[in-house]
């Protein structure tokens, strides 16, 4: 069928309607500029609304209550064995994300002047012009924001073998009694935890020796303390060979000889960009094992086309996709040279204890040849820790000449915990103002505090400083 031209030149169009593109339509539509948003899928939001953090979160959170009825006693109350419905879950699952979802309703961009197009696959027919079912767009510019989707590994029989993905998980309605996870990355292991919370026997099954593996490993190993304690059983340094199904189980055939065999396999092994069927080539854009190629202003090798989101990498998080749009509105709308910069981003596994970290680690700083300062801190001995009965985990540190390098915590409410250092890292901060605060009593924000204090302790009553003392007070009445 022969395309039809669409005369009208855009200023902007943009390819994905996740965070990136989201960020950047509203704000270029706002400013006037003739847009165009184009989403292969029916709706808008993309992964993280629809398949990732919020159906994810919403889970681990009923979940998190499954396993506090269980431990009621510890707090004085009666515990409980939790009555799971599998469906009822679910169903609250999709009404957080229709509640959400109304910031990403269409009509709302239509509200700021974007020409919002859902459900076609675009691809492009040169630099300044796209193909969209039976027309043909041109634009002045272009934003590739397409996200990314789960990877599937090429393992022999798991083609032929039912399997589950971050897409399909929360299509369940029923508990697996068993559930078999390859990948100990954050998203197998926040699925891992929240369905053995709410039932299920878990098995995880992770390549790498440790699980969390960009993690710092003595991060990494208090997770997986963790979650053996909960009756999950985590298969590290084991490479998943074969996949077999006889119709009501998968039985997973692992290197060294193990076998796991289960009722439902999620496959949580990691992302790969989506960039199949965009015709890339056609526009001059270049990709590589990551993705689409850009430079620090985001710009593909054809400067009129941009990239933004998990497509560019090399972070798959929402909040970098929101930082990307910044980058690209100040490159693309306003014509300011802004470019990236990784220095400082944070990243949280949502477990429990969750596990968040900015920056470098002590083996990073190590590798870099950097001369550096460790400071540790346990959450055992923070008060409002024990008074929530959440002594589970730790704090660690990497400082240099007195500022922060880097931050590692798995504790309780490391996510939110991270981002007074996430700012002291980001304005360079000296650790000594960290210390000097007044930290609320009693908050578990106080391990920041007396990690730091760690530092300043050896100093503080060391012979020389106890010295000091004396002679000044001989001196001074």
């Amino acid at each position: 069928m022969v395309a039809s031209n669409d005369d009208r030149q855009r200023d902007l169009v943009i390819i994905g309607g996740g965070v990136a593109g989201l960020v950047t339509a509203s704000v270029a539509g706002q400013l006037g500029l003739d847009v165009t948003l184009i989403d292969r899928a029916k709706v808008l939001g993309g992964d993280c609304l629809n398949h990732g953090c919020v159906p994810s979160k919403t889970l681990l959170r009923s979940a998190s209550v499954a396993a506090q009825m269980r431990r009621a006693d510890a707090w004085g109350l009666t515990a409980r064995e939790p009555e799971v419905d599998l469906k009822k879950v679910m169903d609250h699952v999709r009404e957080v994300i229709a509640t959400i979802a109304v910031h990403d309703d269409p009509e709302r961009f239509r509200g700021y002047g974007c020409e919002v197009i859902l459900g076609e696959s675009p691809a492009f027919v040169d630099g300044r012009t796209l193909q969209v079912g039976k027309r043909r767009i041109r634009s002045r510019r272009f934003l590739v924001a397409t996200g990314s989707s789960p990877m599937v590994p090429p393992i022999e029989g798991l083609a032929e073998a039912p399997y589950l993905t971050n897409e399909t998980v929360f299509d369940l309605t029923r508990l697996p009694p068993r559930l078999t996870v390859l990948g100990g990355g954050p998203i197998g292991l926040e699925m891992a935890q929240a369905f053995a919370r709410l039932g299920s026997k878990v098995t995880v099954i992770e390549m790498a020796e440790r699980i969390a593996g960009r993690e710092d490993p003595e991060i990494s190993d208090r997770l997986a303390e963790a979650l053996r304690a909960e009756g999950i059983t985590l298969h590290t340094g084991i490479k998943a060979e074969k996949v077999m199904y006889d119709g009501k189980q998968t039985v997973v055939h692992g290197s060294g000889g193990v076998v796991v065999e289960g009722e439902q396999l999620l496959v949580a092994v990691g992302r790969r960009p989506n960039i199949e069927g965009l015709a890339l080539e056609k526009a001059g854009v270049n990709t590589g094992p990551g993705g689409i190629l850009t430079d620090r202003r985001l710009r593909t090798a054809n400067k009129r086309i941009f990239a933004a989101g998990d497509v560019v990498g090399p972070y798959a998080f929402t909040h970098v996709a929101e930082y990307h749009a910044g980058v690209i509105i100040a490159n693309a709308i306003f014509r300011v040279p802004k470019k990236l910069d990784y220095r400082v981003v944070p990243w949280v596994t949502y477990t429990d204890p969750e596990l968040a970290r900015v920056g470098i680690t002590e083996a990073e700083a190590q590798a870099q040849g950097l001369k550096v300062d460790i400071m540790r801190f346990e959450f055992k001995d923070v008060d409002r820790a024990i008074t929530d009965g959440q002594r589970c985990g730790m704090i660690k540190l990497v400082a240099r000449k007195g500022r922060l390098l880097g931050a590692s915590i798995v504790g309780p409410h490391a996510g939110e915990l991270l981002h007074e250092l996430v700012l002291a890292m980001q304005a360079n901060v000296p650790i000594g103002k960290i210390s000097a605060a007044i930290h609320a009593y009693p908050t578990l924000a106080q391990v920041h505090r007396r990690a730091v204090n760690s530092h300043y302790s050896p100093k503080l009553f060391a012979p020389r400083t106890l010295k000091l003392v004396k002679w000044i007070n001989k001196l001074l009445p």
